[in-house]
């Protein structure tokens, strides 16, 4: 018989067979996680999370990690994975995205910035995407040179198109529900649609122009209207 003196702990933990799962080292990992997440350093103090401001102060706030570009990324995939007749050859609109409790004449910062997001990922699908606000001329003024207009006089009204996106947004517990749809523009049937649901931090990570909030002109003096 072998001397059993001769096997201490040291020897027998490295005979260990090598599938055997470190619990406790595992439980440690999960522990370090979870602290890191709760903004807890190593010692158990609070950790206060790093803040990001704008110059002027108007927006302060936590490192988004996505952005409302994210969410209609998503949504573009899910209409082309379920789009009809619409090809590379068929000229595609993208309209503002409206209130659904409105007239659908009414919508805001959100439903500008959905139709400018979804404009970007349907040129990224290679479909012809018409600029359908983009007039036959160059305006110099002392604002700056620009060739888009929402002036309907100053716009061609025989600019073809053949499907148009368009869409509805709720606002929700949390968010707000966004519901986008490809028409046709003749036969107005649906031959795309999807759905999203998108975070109030998402949403309110826009922030408005200074000369997209109410102005009223007082005694010669420009007064804006803030929140």
């Amino acid at each position: 018989m072998p001397d059993m003196k001769l096997f201490n702990e040291d020897t027998v933990a490295s005979e260990a067979p090598s599938d055997i799962i470190n619990i406790q080292e595992i439980d440690n990992t999960l522990v370090a996680q979870e602290s890191k997440e709760l903004g807890i350093d190593e010692f158990g103090a609070i950790v206060k999370p790093t803040v990001y401001s704008s110059v002027n102060g108007a927006y302060k706030s936590r490192p988004l990690a996505k952005n409302i570009g994210d969410y209609v990324r998503n949504m573009a995939q899910d209409l082309v994975s379920n789009m009809e007749y619409v090809t590379e050859r068929t000229p595609v609109a993208v309209t503002h995205f409206s209130l659904i409790d409105s007239d659908l004449k009414e919508t805001n910062l959100l439903g500008y910035q959905i139709a400018e997001s979804f404009t970007h990922e349907f040129h990224k699908f290679r479909m012809p995407v018409v600029e359908f606000k983009a007039t036959q001329f160059i305006r110099v003024t002392d604002s700056g040179d620009f060739i888009m207009s929402r002036d309907f006089l100053d716009l061609n009204s025989t600019t073809p198109i053949q499907y148009v996106l368009t869409g509805t947004m709720t606002k929700h517990q949390g968010g707000y529900i966004i519901n986008a749809r490809m028409l046709g523009m003749e036969s107005n049937v649906i031959v795309a649609s999807s759905q999203m649901f998108v975070p109030f931090y998402v949403v309110d990570a826009l922030i408005p122009s200074e000369s997209s909030k109410v102005t009223e002109i007082v005694d010669g003096v420009r007064l804006i209207k803030g929140d």
